[in-house]
């Protein structure tokens, strides 16, 4: 029988090899045997002239995450395998334990995305999601800009009260919903690319307005206290932050829309269709109610746990795999939903806890710090800042952002006095970029869960990260120079 043409199409792609592929699966696997197996380097040295370290286990653990960034950024295998991999490597050749590497894939963290992603998937099956979408088009309109916009506004706001790993979570069902109005193609589109990444970007630049969007601000401002023996209030937190995370989620609007400016300026009907949409839905149902319950029940008593000293011991990761298995118990969702969860992003985040406590604990983390920051400390005053700022930023893209803070931050607290520079605005200029890794998919868990959205490559998602990132240093940069210094911080120490 005579093969179709389909056949040989498959077969040919088949038995074809990807040298693309291939180079960048050997690129990684070379940087790390090099850096591996390389001569010991040089100590770091503080400006109070103490010496860092690093270790073989350090240098392997640097040699680990080049070989992890290489294959995230250009995808030579699935991301999640690349995370089985960050382990694989630590253990066979013994930078950690297995029990250390591998027990970072469990991590409360990792559970917390678990649940988050759980809750979009209540969001979807009920019937949520789409009621949102609808009446949040009927009010936006038409045109996509607005659309982006109205999109990237609920995203924020919605980062005041909640995680915003739980909030990207609870979007990205809502955003599929409003793509699907856009076009029934499935190949991406500059919307899509912009309504899904531009979503993971303003889940950070909201995050930092308040003590709510991440577990980052209360670590950051505990660790400061301890350092500099000075308080940080919910509210002045708040007060510094919220022109910078609101100016940066109104910049971002502009920035998707000259780098994914939508194929279409509006998308005709639109409005009156989802009005029409959403009155087909009718009532609530009672599946809908519950889960509207237990969802605001879980936010509100994680809100709850830095005001109230009775919710103070609770962990959130305990509060929000709690509401997941009431939504088993009270059957919204089923072992079916239970296998269709996206490991593949549950994996890659774990992967990246993994290298992010591997470069945290070798010491290689802090040893690249000092390196950086000591090559600032005779640079003028703002320098010192931006440098500092940049360190976190890309930091941030590779580890954990409390570690990345709680690593660069009592280097840059010795150094900034002798700059004339006070310790605030050393420790919100950290907090500002710690919560806007735009580059790595491993940066943040929205990037992660907008990955899911198969709109964009990981490959693309760096290089769109290249000009976001440089949009977040200038932003920093005028928060630090005029913004905060109007608001009555003192960036600079009397006589400096």
């Amino acid at each position: 029988m005579a093969k179709t043409d389909r056949a040989i199409e498959m077969e040919a792609s088949a038995t074809s090899i990807d040298w693309k592929k291939v180079l960048f699966l050997l690129l990684g696997i070379t940087l790390f045997l090099v850096v591996y197996f390389c001569p010991m380097w040089p100590d770091a040295v503080d400006p109070q002239g103490e010496h860092f370290l690093l270790t073989k286990e350090g240098k392997g653990a640097i040699a680990v995450f080049l070989l992890a960034a290489t294959w995230w950024v250009f995808e030579v295998v699935p991301i999640g395998v690349t995370s089985l991999a960050i382990g694989l490597l630590q253990a066979l050749f013994l930078i950690r334990s297995p029990k250390e590497a591998f027990n970072d894939f469990m991590d409360p963290s990792v559970l917390f995305i678990f649940g988050s992603i759980v809750i979009g998937t209540v969001f979807t099956k009920t019937g949520l999601t789409r009621r949102i979408a609808y009446k949040m088009l009927s009010i936006v309109g038409e045109k996509t800009s607005m659309i982006y916009l109205g999109c990237f506004v609920l995203t924020a706001a919605l980062t005041h009260i909640m995680a915003h790993t739980a909030v990207a979570a609870t979007m990205f069902p809502l955003l599929m919903a409003i793509y699907a109005l856009y076009t029934d193609e499935k190949a991406p589109t500059k919307f899509g690319k912009g309504l899904f990444i531009g979503m993971a970007y303003v889940a950070g630049a909201g995050s930092v307005i308040t003590l709510l969007g991440a577990a980052r601000g209360a670590v950051a401002i505990s660790f400061f206290k301890d350092i500099a023996n000075t308080e940080i209030s919910f509210f002045e937190l708040s007060y510094y932050m919220f022109p910078i995370g609101w100016g940066m989620t109104i910049l971002l609007w502009v920035f998707f829309m000259v780098f994914c400016k939508p194929e279409k300026a509006v998308i005709p009907g639109l409005k009156d269709r989802a009005k029409r949409m959403y009155r087909e839905l009718g009532a609530w149902s009672t599946k809908e109610i519950l889960a509207a319950l237990i969802v605001a029940g879980t936010i509100l008593i994680i809100s709850l746990k830095q005001f109230v000293p009775a919710f103070s011991q609770l962990d959130k990761t305990g509060i929000i795999l709690g509401g997941t298995v009431l939504f088993f118990i009270v059957n919204i969702l089923d072992i079916n939903d239970l296998e269709e969860i996206p490991w593949n992003i549950i994996l890659l985040f774990a992967g990246a806890m993994s290298i992010g406590f591997c470069l945290w604990e070798t010491g290689a983390a802090e040893w690249m710090a000092v390196n950086w920051l000591t090559l600032f400390q005779n640079a003028p005053a703002i320098f010192f800042i931006l440098g500092m700022a940049f360190l976190v930023m890309v930091m941030t893209n590779f580890i954990m952002n409390v570690a990345a803070i709680s690593i660069a931050l009592p280097v840059a607290l010795v150094i900034a006095p002798y700059l004339g520079i006070g310790g605030e605005v050393i420790l919100f200029s950290s907090l500002v970029v710690a919560g806007m890794p735009f580059m790595l998919l491993v940066g943040a868990a929205p990037n992660a869960i907008a990955y899911n959205s198969r709109q964009f490559t990981t490959g693309e998602f760096f290089m769109y990260g290249i000009p976001a990132s440089i949009l977040l240093m200038a932003a920093t940069y005028i928060a630090v120079q005029f913004i905060w210094p109007l608001m009555g911080m003192q960036v600079y120490l009397p006589g400096s």
